[in-house]
């Protein structure tokens, strides 16, 4: 199995669109791409190559969009605790994704993502800050104040600065305000640095999260920040990103869950299972058996209280639309039956992040 490296899993959120041209749209609203590599020539009389491609594509989204929306039927409230918001309007820009990045570098804003799941039961999301930028933690929460859709932020600070503690107050003091998320690299700087480290601790004084994100090594350095910050709780973010080829998993990387589980303030998000494939032409497969191996060892490792419904949208629609992402887990969780989907898709998001939920606020804004 090809494992993917530190920096290349850190990197997966931002790296660029292949040259395989702009996505068209579909007529149900979700991407439809052009370029797909595995459709042979073998249009139809009278139709472009283009044009086959893209009625090919719009039908398989249609079916995704259709077979979700008889899975919503009997579904749970869901929370997706991963989604990301920026508009490269802004008179200073952003700073991810780039100019170059044809699907991404757009306004990607919480209408555009409603209108995709009106047919689902999605009722909020918690964004998760790409950005680096000091002050777009405040104008993602500024987004989240007129947007009810958001009922949680997870911000980005550097836990190299000097004010990070003054920051860190700052931004609590915002009750949509859940927690940060750092990268694999900045984690090894903590746990290699007590000043650091005792900057992620101070999240626990707050009652905020941390979100963690990196490739297959990262859960054995979960495991060790766990032990060094017993009363942090900690988001795995994208199951670490290892490959997902419809194989047994790594034994390195559920060594490294194992242990990481071993503390019970560790969670960990099943998001990005459709990057994981590596398809990137919107053809990730869409049938949950492809990702079974990986979702039963995260359900043995993990059980039905510590694993979190995310989508990571818009990036996830490079591999698969929304509707089908959502199709592949709740397949899986509704046959682990209705309290465990339940958990899945709302209720351990809550434990973990204590969002603004259904117009109540947790045990941490009171």
């Amino acid at each position: 199995m090809t494992r993917l490296t530190d920096t290349q899993a850190e990197a997966m959120e931002q790296s660029a669109l292949p040259e395989d041209g702009p996505p068209g749209p579909s007529p149900t609203g979700v991407t439809a791409w052009e370029g797909h590599p595995t459709i042979a020539r073998k249009n139809a009389p009278g139709l472009t190559r283009r044009a086959c491609l893209r009625s090919l594509a719009a039908a398989a989204a249609a079916t995704a969009v259709s077979q979700s929306r008889l899975l919503a039927a009997d579904a749970p409230a869901a929370l997706d605790a991963h989604t990301h918001f920026y508009d490269p309007r802004r008179p200073q820009g952003v700073p991810w994704p780039s100019k170059e990045d044809a699907l991404l570098y757009r306004p990607v804003l919480p209408d555009e993502l409603k209108r995709l799941t009106g047919d689902l039961p999605i009722r909020g999301v918690i964004a998760v800050e790409a950005s680096q930028w000091l002050e777009d933690n405040q104008w993602l929460l500024d987004l989240a104040s007129r947007e009810p859709f958001i009922v949680g932020v997870v911000g980005r600070l550097d836990s190299g600065r000097d004010d990070f503690a003054r920051q860190l107050a700052r931004f609590a003091k915002d009750k949509r305000f859940c927690g940060l998320r750092v990268n694999h690299d900045e984690l090894r700087q903590a746990l290699a640095d007590p000043p650091r480290l005792d900057r992620l601790r101070m999240l626990a004084e707050h009652d905020l999260e941390l979100d963690v994100n990196g490739g297959p090594q990262l859960p054995a350095d979960v495991a060790r920040l766990a032990q060094a910050a017993p009363r942090l709780r900690i988001v795995i973010n994208h199951a670490a990103n290892l490959k997902i080829d419809g194989q047994a998993v790594p034994e390195a990387w559920l060594s490294g869950m194992r242990a990481a589980a071993a503390s019970e303030r560790v969670y960990c998000k099943v998001s990005a299972l459709v990057e994981g494939t590596r398809k990137t032409h919107g053809d990730a497969p869409t049938d949950v058996a492809h990702y079974r191996p990986v979702l039963d060892a995260l359900w043995t490792t993990f059980g039905a209280d510590r694993l979190i419904y995310g989508s990571n949208w818009p990036v996830s629609d490079r591999a698969a639309p929304y509707a089908a992402v959502y199709r592949i887990v709740a397949t899986y969780f509704q046959d682990k039956g209705p309290l465990a989907a339940e958990k899945f898709f709302h209720g351990n998001a809550l434990a973990a992040y204590r969002p603004v939920w259904g117009g109540k606020e947790s045990s941490r804004h009171k």
